[in-house]
């Protein structure tokens, strides 16, 4: 049984927030294991922590930039404009700065016009439900943010690797790029706390927006000309 799931991760806005907070809401060049893990909790229909939580940990996930966009800013207002404060403190009580209603500045970071492949490697039962959740969602899914809708559905098949690399290499490429000739792209693969560099995107709690520490690597992949390469073909 397959082991590997592929999703194709595109559409005109994508945010993946990584260190987002207060009134800067940043985005990572590419998906964030937490993000994803949202994604497919949705297509699952689970908020719970637990249930999340478990489901971060029973995978291991690894992304390909085919298409790494530009970023965009954009600025935001939040508050303003009411006779009576319409921005609340994190007690629930309306912010008042110096007498008056408070207004919020916030700037909002997006990527625009991205496409991502996505492999995600598990026990086959496991895999064989999410690729039948994300064919069949519960829950609206999004790109990181519920403003962000996908441009595509996600499902790009599913098939048996022994590592995350060697998904990524075989797995279907963009449409725009060559298959004609050899292909760099960077790929960011999780990895052994020996082998990369530490980041907080696995999902602890998200009721309470808590990170667990998980490590990626950075590689730059070659494809190979489709001929000489054997496709990844599974789409059922």
């Amino acid at each position: 049984m397959p082991n590997t799931l592929f999703l194709r991760l595109e559409g005109p806005l994508q945010s993946w927030g990584e260190r987002a907070r207060w009134s800067v809401r940043d985005t990572a060049p590419e998906p964030t294991k937490s993000g994803v893990v949202g994604l497919l909790g949705c297509a699952l229909g689970i908020n719970s922590d637990q249930e999340l939580r478990e489901l971060s940990r029973s995978l291991r996930m690894g992304v390909r930039c085919d298409k790494p966009g530009s970023r965009l800013i954009d600025y935001h207002t939040v508050g303003g404009g009411y006779d009576q404060p319409a921005l609340l403190t994190a007690e629930g009580k309306p912010k008042i700065s110096s007498g008056a209603p408070h207004t919020e500045p916030t700037w909002r970071h997006y990527l625009s016009d991205a496409s991502f492949l996505v492999v995600l490697q598990g026990e086959p039962e496991l895999i064989a439900w999410l690729a039948e959740a994300v064919r069949s969602p519960r829950w609206t899914i999004y790109l990181g943010r519920r403003s962000c809708p996908p441009a595509r559905p996600p499902f790009e098949g599913m098939e048996d690797f022994d590592d995350l690399e060697s998904a990524l290499l075989a797995g279907p490429r963009h449409p725009a790029m060559d298959e004609t000739r050899p292909v760099q792209v960077r790929a960011v693969l999780e990895c052994d706390p020996a082998e990369g560099t530490r980041r907080r995107d696995e999902i602890a709690s998200r009721t309470r927006r808590i990170f667990a520490p998980r490590y990626t690597c950075e590689k730059l992949l070659t494809l190979m000309p489709r001929e000489e390469v054997e496709p990844c073909t599974s789409r059922a």
